[in-house]
């Protein structure tokens, strides 16, 4: 008997990818066999800055061919279809995630079918949040221990 490939998608803003993002990517690419990383964005809000992102999530898994990358705007199931999702994973780091990801599983499996997997942060992660990362930058604060390195090289720099 042969095992049906599958497939998980694990949408988000990213903005930007942090080391608790690659943390909940790398865990999940224990359980499937390809793992689609969505960047969500909203066209009358966002500007160029998706392209770049998606670029520069591309390089941190320049490695590994079971990892794509896209952007995608409209509901997430709709990606998810088009992408041939299994299911979806979505981190959490507190009850408070819980709570709002919890809620947003059962409407996205009412309305699509498609199951949701949330995946705890570690422990040495759970503070870390794109928000938080963000207000650091703002204020010049170094923000390179909270981000994975990007690779780079002749193919990906």
């Amino acid at each position: 008997m042969t095992q049906r490939s599958k497939t998980a998608l694990y949408p988000g803003s990213f903005r930007p990818f942090t080391v608790g993002h690659k943390s909940i990517a790398d865990r999940t690419l224990a359980i499937c066999d390809r793992l689609v990383i969505a960047v969500g964005f909203n066209p009358d809000k966002e500007s160029g800055d998706t392209d770049r992102l998606v670029a520069g999530i591309k390089r941190i898994f320049a490695d590994n061919p079971r990892v794509e990358v896209a952007s995608y705007a409209g509901l997430t199931t709709e990606f998810a279809r088009l992408c041939g999702a299994d299911f979806m994973v979505r981190g959490v780091r507190s009850v408070s995630d819980y709570e709002y990801e919890r809620n947003l599983a059962e409407v996205n499996l009412r309305i699509s079918g498609i199951e949701t997997l949330l995946m705890p942060a570690l422990p040495e992660l759970a503070f870390v949040s794109s928000s938080m990362i963000r207000e650091l930058a703002s204020h010049g604060y170094d923000t390179s221990a909270f981000l994975p390195p990007e690779k780079t090289g002749p193919d990906n720099s």
